[in-house]
């Protein structure tokens, strides 16, 4: 498929970077619709040539020429555009996660299935050339025999409450990435989870049934565990780190920082602060996974991440919350 015709489902944050980065960075790609029920949202698209806005998606999957959805709509949403593109022949790219109840994203999956549809489910992390850097050297073996792994995933400040109570929650909405970059590091499933948390930062995010912060312990099939750290506030920035340490050696992600500037002086050294948040620390990663999810439909590879990996981090996120209630380790396996 030389030249991809593409619909944007949703004009937020999300929606608006996948749109000006297919818009002005891709060549044989058209951004054909935007379907957006605000007007601000479509008056965006429409700075960017887009001709055909509307707040009616059957306007979008109705229309023979467009090949391929990207689904970039609130959470909750996501279920219902991926089945109505799936009928109507689409190829989808949804970000995650595909339903808020996993019983529901099984559905889902079923029915990609039995249309033989194609679904691309968006971890954009997987994209980033340090995480996926580690991902090739620990399948190499270049560390040995992978024993351990670390993740720190720290935001700068919490979302709003009105985004947290539609959310599903600090597993489901934040650590859902950090479960699936997990299993990518490690090239196992997780078969066994123990989570514990609190509400540490926002006694508002408490009183919605939330956490704010947690720490979640991983045991792999292969028999490796991992801990997994999560805060929806660091004052200093949003802190991305991840350590993973096997028998031959140890390969560990640090946080970029605003500028490469290093100061030394006769009381000490210094370094700029970290990046702002995700839109800025994941930039680069946001345009390899639509590079890769357009070269896979060019080239009629399959799709970089599919339904049923979408699923597994939804599972993990499920065992999780199981734990975190019965204060217990709780076994994955029931959840699949």
């Amino acid at each position: 498929m030389e030249h991809i015709k593409v619909g944007i489902i949703g004009m937020g944050r999300i929606g608006r970077l996948h749109l000006k980065n297919l818009s002005t960075k891709f060549h044989g790609v058209e951004v054909g619709a935007v379907m957006n029920p605000s007007q601000r949202g479509r008056d965006y698209a429409a700075r960017y040539g887009v001709p055909n806005l509307s707040d009616n998606v059957d306007a979008m999957l109705d229309d023979p020429s467009i090949d391929v959805v990207l689904i970039c709509s609130p959470s909750a949403s996501h279920a219902d555009y991926i089945i109505r593109a799936a009928e109507r022949g689409k190829i989808i790219f949804c970000e995650k996660p595909i339903d808020m109840s996993l019983d529901r994203a099984k559905e889902v999956v079923a029915k990609i299935k039995e249309e033989n549809a194609q679904m691309m489910v968006a971890f954009n992390r997987r994209f980033d050339p340090d995480f996926a850097k580690v991902q090739q050297a620990v399948s190499r073996g270049e560390i040995g025999t992978p024993l351990s792994l670390h993740i720190i995933s720290r935001d700068p400040g919490p979302p709003s409450i009105d985004y947290l109570k539609e959310s599903g929650g600090l597993f489901r909405d934040m650590a859902i990435h950090d479960f699936d970059m997990a299993q990518f590091i490690m090239g196992s499933k997780v078969n066994e989870v123990f989570a514990t948390g609190g509400c540490l930062i926002d006694p508002e995010i408490g009183k919605i049934g939330d956490i704010d912060s947690s720490m979640v312990m991983l045991r792999f099939e292969n028999g490796a565990i991992a801990v997994i750290e999560d805060s929806r506030k660091a004052v200093y920035g949003y802190d991305q780190r991840l350590e993973i340490f096997g028998t031959e050696g140890m390969l560990q992600i640090r946080n970029p920082y605003k500028t490469n500037v290093y100061r030394a002086y006769e009381k000490g050294t210094r370094s700029d602060v970290n990046l702002n948040f995700f839109m800025d620390r994941y930039e680069v990663s946001y345009m390899k996974e639509m590079e890769d999810f357009i070269d896979a439909i060019r080239h009629q590879r399959p799709l970089p991440i599919d339904g049923d990996q979408g699923i597994e981090a939804m599972v993990i996120a499920e065992a999780a919350y199981e734990s975190l209630k019965a204060n217990r380790p709780v076994k994955v396996e029931k959840f699949r």
